[in-house]
């Protein structure tokens, strides 16, 4: 019997043939969490699919994963579309994805809950990075479709409310491919004018109509404009990224009309408010300040000036000097104390104090000269003594040293 030998190669083909004429492997759903998830910087992604008890490598090129709205990532459990084939140079069988959604839950859920996750974990949601709105905006800058109901309503606003406030319009289609790259270029535009507060906003519609607004081209577009900027897509029961990101969001394109547009006729209403509440309360602040005044005015200081301005100052000058006397008097006592004390101790210090007790002074006839010592005189000289009470004149008969004579060698000494 002959062998059929076959290359590795012929196999492959053989069994890749068999693959591709079988009618259920040309185009099948198949579910499964993704695994081992990788995008090549080309764009096509490569994953496996599996379950508990099974494995399947999956591509997914660019040209088909990029239709997606949500992003896939490990753990993720799909539905995956596509064919099976062989990958001739591994030999290995893998579905060709062309098209995928998540397993219990929309795919344009998924990618926005996914995007509100992102965007919200780099702080594009917070309450700091709100500009609050001008109170009187001058101008409007409006995003949206230049035929929709919303510009519509956004005008219907205007007309009724005020006349003073202009509106500039930079149109944008408002969904399908390619929308939200549209609302970012607007957004930018309008930026770079000299509009107040900018609107973005459309009409109601399904999660697929208002997809253009959950973008994250759009969402950076709002969070990079220095122009507040309202969003009002949609019904009130609408949420979309837009709304989070914005500065502040409207319910309605109409309510956001009305949230920047104040009602000319209602501001009239109000300033003639004020106006009464002001002249109220200016004569009411008036009433009470002539109240303040009658009752200074019955003080005795307005009605007796004189007695209390004049009289009661003089009283206090009285007090004044009195003190004053009475301070200079003791210091002048003060004063006296101090002097007749330095007196004693100097008269306690004086020659005369010390005659009065028998002592005296003896100088020459001028006076000029004090004698303290016996050998200044000379015999004969004339000398003047000066006693506590007046003084006499002598002539000196004789000398003598008083410490010799008391020690009995004593003698008189001439001079």
């Amino acid at each position: 019997m002959d062998k059929t030998v076959l290359t590795v190669s012929e196999l492959t083909s053989y069994l890749q043939g068999v693959l591709r004429r079988e009618e259920l492997l040309s185009d099948l759903w198949v579910a499964g969490e993704i695994s081992n998830f990788h995008q090549h910087h080309s764009g096509h992604c490569y994953f496996t699919l599996k379950d508990k008890e099974s494995r399947l490598r999956a591509v997914f090129f660019k040209s088909h994963a990029e239709k997606i709205k949500f992003k896939m990532e490990n753990g993720l459990d799909v539905m995956a579309r596509g064919y099976i084939d062989i990958y001739k140079q591994r030999g290995e069988y893998q579905l060709y994805v062309q098209e995928m959604e998540p397993a219990g839950i929309g795919a344009l859920h998924l990618a926005f809950e996914q995007l509100k996750k992102k965007l919200e974990g780099e702080g594009l949601f917070a309450e700091e990075h709100k500009k609050p709105l001008p109170p009187f905006p001058q101008k409007v800058g409006v995003v949206s479709s230049a035929s929709g109901a919303a510009i519509k309503d956004i005008l219907a606003v205007f007309q009724r409310r005020s006349a003073g406030t202009s509106l500039l319009l930079a149109p944008a289609r408002v969904q399908g491919e390619g929308a939200g790259e549209e609302i970012a270029d607007a957004l930018d535009k309008l930026s770079r004018t000299d509009v107040d507060v900018i609107i973005v906003t459309r009409g109601g519609g399904s999660l697929e109509e208002l997809w253009a607004f959950n973008e994250e081209v759009v969402a950076r577009a709002i969070f990079s404009c220095q122009i507040p900027v309202i969003s009002a897509v949609g019904h009130e029961r609408d949420f979309t990224i837009a709304d989070f990101v914005a500065d502040s969001r409207a319910p309605t394109p109409s309510a956001a009309a009305e949230m920047v547009v104040p009602d000319h006729r209602q501001l009239k209403k109000d300033i003639l408010e004020y106006k009464r509440r002001l002249e109220k309360g200016l004569i009411s602040l008036l009433d009470k300040r002539k109240q303040e005044l009658e009752r200074l005015m019955q003080k005795r200081i307005f009605v007796h000036p004189k007695e209390e301005l004049i009289e009661r100052r003089r009283q206090l000058l009285d007090e004044l000097e009195n003190k004053m006397v009475t301070k200079v008097k003791h210091e002048q006592q003060m004063e006296r104390e101090r002097l007749q004390t330095r007196v004693a101790r100097l008269e306690g210090l004086s020659p005369l104090k010390i005659l009065g007790l028998g002592y005296s002074i003896c100088t020459d006839l001028s006076g000029e000269k004090v004698y303290k010592d016996f050998r200044q005189l000379e015999t004969d000289e004339q000398i003047r003594i000066i006693l506590s009470r007046g003084e006499a004149e002598a002539r000196v008969i004789s000398t003598h040293d008083k410490a010799k004579k008391e020690d009995g060698n004593g003698g008189q000494a001439k001079g």
